[in-house]
């Protein structure tokens, strides 16, 4: 090899060894990552410890019941083997105690100390008219902590018997969980708020010579079943979702529409069980570290939408001075409900629970924090039917883009009254022209006053507003069991016939609706085709046309019920307001216009964007004409 191939190897070499050594991980990403796989290595140690212990149990009261082989002092010595000092609370009988408010019943189970039924009193599920809707109850759900002993047993708190312990104070409870030590215990204090937010504090009492002395923080396990609670069960997973909030205010997600688990190393303030209009959110006073998430999707029997499961870690003093802080939200994705809980609260430690309402893109949400929800607030607060409050909003949203489509509608007439003048020029200008023809055409656009680009333009103002209100109303569970006509819930679609098998695409139903959209739809297409100017050499574009209006019935038929009737009532006031157009807009008094703006810039001179536009073309000509002599030469 020569002295250059050396060289390159070299510089190669030196290239890989630098990249490598800026790429390395510092000492404290390094000491993260060790943490991460420390905590990792003990949930699986736990998840095979609780296993061990869940084995031995049974195997104990397996072999209690046969007395010949093994004695009652047999069977207290092997729990206490594998128990150690929650060897006591090892067995009991599950008894519950119920917080309640007029909002939310909570119902404590002693077997572990946790909620084991959250009912909203304000909300049905779909189809019950008689019980509250449940969030979740029994198997439905399973939180615990795990502990280590003094003697290095791994306990699941979710295996161990609490003592409810009375309070005086109303909707307080406490569950205690005692030890063989009279004097050491570990308290789960709940008390529930005026509204939808629980509080837990973990208080350990004298509990430094019960557990091991080296922990400053305990791994919890929470996992939660996702009932179905609406009738349209595809939109009830597209906004099902595990959500999370970083310390600092970021929000992240995991799919909604697979399988999904990720590793958080990051310090995460709170985790959100989010189903379309309800959500179980955990939120810690400090933060939660070295979190495991996990979503899966549920299969349609199963009566489920999604499966979703946390492991984490939360800080935990030993010496009881400093209690661990947790806060259950059980309520609906209601989003002034969620937003008050940041009122008063500094910037820094808001929660920002509202983002668990899904508003749109960036834009969209803005329109709808600042447009929609307020005017929907307003016109909902005067008491009125829901219908009345969308009509009364697509009258409002029709008047603020009404200047846009107004400016796009007399474009589209300008160019329509243009159409013979512009075939004339084709007529003038052969395609072997292309440049003087464009010369020609952009003249006349000039003198008329008229731009093609301004028919688009004002569409694309309009467009974030119709978007809004399509994130909106879906999502919003005012809607939710509110009737209209035909339909009993505006929130789901209003099926008005069922034939019991699946048509790709459109279902097993056919939403009416969404039919009478799709035929107003048709019929503004019809009237808008016969409004504008269209090459009849383009008849299969004509049939396109008509093709979108009915993809939209394939689109929106599973829709809210009440989004198909907002876009009904506003494709009505569509046409209407074509009609007025299109009378004050006749092809006459567009020529007249088109005439008078002729006379007037007759004797002006061309805006600077024009000037620069012609001198452009003339300049290509005049290459034109060169690259065509120079070509005849060569020949």
């Amino acid at each position: 090899m020569d002295k250059n191939t050396w060289i390159g190897f070299l510089l190669i070499a030196a290239i890989v060894i630098g990249f490598t050594w800026i790429q390395r991980p510092s000492k404290e990403e390094l000491a993260e990552r060790q943490r991460v796989q420390d905590s990792i290595n003990i949930a699986r140690m736990t998840a095979a410890e609780a296993q061990r212990l869940s084995d031995s149990l049974q195997l104990v009261a397996g072999q209690s019941a046969q007395a010949e082989t093994v004695s009652p002092e047999q069977v207290q010595e092997r729990i206490q083997a594998a128990y150690g000092t929650f060897a006591n609370v090892a067995q009991g009988e599950e008894r519950f105690v119920t917080l309640q408010n007029e909002k939310v019943r909570l119902t404590l189970s002693t077997l572990g100390g946790v909620i084991k039924h959250a009912e909203l009193l304000e909300y049905k599920a779909s189809g019950d008219t008689v019980n509250p809707l449940s969030l979740f109850r029994g198997d439905e759900s399973a939180f615990g902590l795990t502990l280590i002993t003094a003697n290095n047993r791994i306990i699941q708190t979710g295996n161990l018997f609490f003592t409810p312990i009375t309070s005086e104070e109303p909707n307080k409870a406490i569950m205690r969980l005692q030890t063989t030590s009279a004097d050491a215990w570990l308290d789960f204090v709940y008390e529930l708020s005026d509204n939808y937010m629980v509080h837990l504090a973990i208080e350990p009492h004298n509990m430094q010579t019960e557990l091991a002395q080296n922990i400053n923080s305990l791994e919890l396990q929470w996992r939660q079943l996702i009932p179905q609670q609406e009738q349209g069960r595809k939109f009830e997973e597209r906004y099902a979702q595990l959500q999370y909030m970083l310390v600092g205010g970021d929000i992240e997600k995991l799919s909604e529409s697979k399988d999904d688990n990720t590793k958080e190393s990051a310090r995460v303030k709170w985790i959100g069980y989010k189903d379309q209009f309800f959500s179980t959110v955990l939120i810690a006073d400090d933060a939660f570290s070295s979190s495991q998430f996990t979503s899966t999707v549920q299969s349609k029997q199963s009566g489920y939408i999604k499966e979703y499961s946390t492991q984490t870690s939360i800080p935990f003093d030993l010496s009881g001075k400093t209690a661990t802080g947790l806060r259950f939200y059980c309520g609906p994705n209601h989003y002034h409900t969620l937003k008050a809980y940041d009122e008063g609260v500094e910037r820094s430690e808001r929660l920002h629970l509202n983002t668990l309402v899904p508003l749109g893109w960036k834009i969209v949400s803005w329109i709808n924090e600042w447009l929609v929800i307020p005017m929907f607030d307003l016109f909902t607060g005067w008491g009125l039917h829901i219908g009345i409050v969308i009509l009364l909003m697509t009258i409002v949203i029709k008047l603020i883009i009404l200047p846009f489509v107004f400016v796009s509608y007399k474009s589209s007439a300008k160019m329509k009254a243009l159409k013979p003048q512009i075939d004339a020029i084709n007529e003038k200008y052969p395609a072997e022209k292309m440049q003087e023809r464009q010369q020609a055409t952009m003249q006349l656009y000039q003198q008329a006053g008229v731009s093609p680009m301004s028919g688009c333009l004002p569409m694309l103002f309009q467009f974030p507003v119709l978007m809004a209100m399509f994130w909106f109303l879906p999502t919003a569970i005012e809607l939710r069991g509110k009737s209209l006509l035909w339909a009993d819930d505006l929130s789901t679609y209003d099926a008005v016939f069922h034939w019991g098998f699946n048509i790709p695409l459109l279902g097993d139903h056919l939403s009416l609706f969404c039919l009478l959209m799709t035929i107003c739809n048709i019929g503004y297409t019809y009237i808008t085709m016969q409004s504008q100017a269209t090459d009849p050499n383009m008849k299969f574009m004509k049939y396109m046309m008509y093709a979108m209006p009915l993809m939209f019935l394939f689109i929106f038929n599973d829709y809210a019920a009440g989004l198909s009737y907002y876009y009904l009532v506003s494709l009505f006031f569509t046409i209407l307001q074509t009609m007025i157009f299109r009378w004050t807009l006749n092809d006459e008094k567009m020529l007249a216009e088109i005439e008078a703006n002729k006379k007037k810039k007759a004797g002006k001179p061309k805006s600077g964007f024009m000037a620069r536009l012609e001198q452009m073309q003339r300049e290509q000509q005049r290459l034109a004409r060169e690259n065509a002599k120079a070509a005849g030469k060569r020949r």
